[in-house]
């Protein structure tokens, strides 16, 4: 099996443009960089993931979410920092920033601050949030451990990063910031 690797490894990976599988609140995900083009479509052809439904970015805390949150009326804010950091994703209006592939065929981002200590350290070394989806190809049940990743993708990840699972028994809730329609409960 692939070896697992720490922090610093896996963020080197992801600057390289790779995509790599790490451990999550409720199972195992897949990230990458939401800004390169490269690693957004490798990250759909392994998935066999419809471009048109596009990915949530997470983040380590509510100010790596600033460029996608300018524009955002004010008002709109207390949601977002009263739910997070926690299993809370929320579509919020797209405002030009988010890439094609992350807004999918949407007018809104999905973005979450997590609360998962891997996940928030990784964003906290990249500088940014990261793509965050579920380690699995379309329609399959989700990963739910670093053999199982390495058994579906092999190569396809660049870095498998050694962790841990949060404890969720499901993944989060999704809901729509403008509407407050839950989308996934």
């Amino acid at each position: 099996m692939k070896s697992a690797v720490e922090v610093k490894e896996a963020v080197r990976a992801l600057k390289e443009g790779g995509v790599i599988a790490c451990p999550t609140e409720a199972v195992w995900g897949l990230s990458c960089d939401p800004d390169n083009d490269e690693a957004l479509a490798h990250l759909m052809r392994m998935k066999e993931r419809d471009p048109a439904k596009g990915v949530i970015l997470v983040a380590a805390n509510i100010r790596q979410f600033q460029p996608w949150l300018n524009q955002l009326p004010l008002a709109l804010h207390a949601p977002l920092a009263a739910s997070w950091p926690g299993p809370n994703t929320w579509l919020v209006p797209d405002n030009g920033r988010s890439h094609g592939l992350v807004r999918g065929a949407h007018q809104s981002v999905a973005l979450r601050v997590t609360d998962h200590p891997l996940m928030k350290a990784l964003c906290e070394a990249f500088g940014g949030p990261l793509v965050s989806t579920s380690a699995n190809r379309a329609g399959d049940p989700p990963a739910m451990s670093a053999e199982e990743v390495v058994s579906i993708f092999g190569d396809e990840v660049a870095a498998v990063v050694a962790g841990e699972l949060g404890g969720n028994a499901k993944p989060s809730t999704i809901k729509d910031l403008v509407t407050g329609k839950i989308m996934r409960s």
